[in-house]
């Protein structure tokens, strides 16, 4: 399911202005990672996913709906949205009550609700605390919980905000093996991250924005190796990019091992 945003501003009440003609447009079954400054319009625009905000001028096109014509819980048939704050989401008794909540009132049959309920517990490894109190558990699992609570609904387009936040390494383990399986299986992922290295290791294309205006919109490699913009935004280069470039290599590495791959090759020539 296809994403278009086309020339879309929002001004918040207090006279702020957002987002400032944005237009992009966004492929099913692509993992995207936003990346820019605190203040930068990042989530104003996921919000507009979802139809938690609305257009003040432009439009977002959520497949063949356009957001300005469909409700909050309409869209959540086609978006799921996993907030930063985990607390902002949970409310049941139970991490599988929890989970259940969201297939549930989308009207999903019995059987295909287990169903997405147990993956769901499986993909985040919460088998074991299925029967416990979300508030019960760590910040790191609740935010688990959070994310199965979303996952259980299978929407075609997910968007996780800051997903890495307060996560140990574990956690954001978890979190790229999760978002490597929603890719297998076709589904679009959105993520807003502070985290550069998550966002170079997971995620395909990177849009960068400041001042409510997209910067930059690419491949990892494309953006991640313009350390003049991204500091407009006060966004550093993952370290071992910066390295690639210090040592003067052919390629933009974001990962360790295309490092080493570069590295060798260049060595050898």
């Amino acid at each position: 399911m296809n994403i278009c945003v086309e020339n879309l501003s929002f001004r918040y009440p207090n006279g702020v202005l957002a987002l400032q003609g944005v237009s992009l447009e966004i492929a099913s079954g692509e993992q995207v990672a936003i990346i820019g400054q605190n203040g930068a319009g990042k989530t104003t625009l996921v919000k507009h996913l979802n139809g938690l905000l609305q257009p003040t001028e432009g439009r977002v096109l959520i497949g063949d709906w356009d957001t300005r014509k469909y409700s909050v819980a309409k869209l959540a048939q086609r978006v799921g949205y996993v907030f930063q704050n985990p607390d902002e989401q949970l409310f049941t008794k139970t991490v599988a009550e929890e989970i259940a909540f969201g297939p549930r009132n989308l009207g999903y049959s019995k059987e295909r609700l287990q169903t997405l309920v147990e993956d769901a517990l499986q993909l985040t490894q919460l088998q074991a605390m299925r029967s416990a109190n979300p508030y019960d558990l760590s910040p790191t699992w609740r935010k688990m919980v959070a994310i199965a609570s979303i996952l259980a609904m299978d929407t075609p387009i997910l968007i996780f905000d800051e997903p890495t936040t307060g996560q140990d390494a574990a956690s954001v383990g978890r979190l790229a093996t999760i978002i490597a399986e929603l890719k297998q299986r076709g589904k679009t992922v959105i993520t807003i991250t502070h985290d550069i290295d998550f966002c170079a290791e997971n995620f395909g294309r990177v849009i960068v924005m400041g001042n409510g205006q997209v910067l930059l919109d690419g491949s990892a490699k494309e953006v991640l190796g313009q350390e003049a913009i991204l500091a407009q935004t006060f966004v550093d280069p993952p370290q071992i990019t910066r390295l690639g470039l210090r040592l003067g290599l052919t390629e933009v590495v974001c990962t360790p091992q295309e490092f080493l791959d570069v590295f060798e090759t260049q060595c050898a020539a």
